[in-house]
């Protein structure tokens, strides 16, 4: 029996948006900014992006390793040290990561003064309905 069209397109979509939950996940993002240029230990990965929790550092880094963008090499010393690094497809994740992080901070300034306006009219609309004023 066919499928429609339709059915396979779904699919494709619930697919590739479940890839994308992982790589753009904030935290996917600083990590991978993190690993771009070397390998590194967890606590280093930790200390470098800065208000991660260590679960969820561990529980993005099992994600990034379980889709084969990240490789944990773990070494035989007391006690055991664990480097983590990009793969060849996590290095390949790193190009539209480091073009983002460039777009990101280009227009930070605009973005916040956007976010103050915002805010600034949210907050006098809702004075004037408190007020009977529309």
């Amino acid at each position: 029996m066919d499928m429609p069209a339709s059915s396979g397109v779904s699919t494709q979509c619930h697919k590739v948006g479940k890839v994308l939950a992982i790589v753009g996940d904030k935290w996917t993002v600083m990590i991978v900014r993190v690993l771009i240029d070397r390998p590194r230990r967890f606590n280093e990965i930790k200390r470098t992006v800065g208000g991660i929790s260590q679960q969820m550092l561990t529980r993005t880094l099992k994600a990034l390793e379980r889709d084969g963008m990240v490789s944990r090499t773990v070494y035989p010393t007391v006690p055991p040290q664990v480097e983590y690094a990009l793969t060849q497809l996590g290095q390949s994740l790193a190009v539209p990561v480091r073009a983002l992080g460039a777009w990101a901070g280009e227009h930070l300034n605009e973005i916040e003064n956007n976010r103050a306006r915002y805010d600034q009219d949210k907050h006098a609309r809702a004075g004037r309905r408190g007020t009977g004023q529309a």
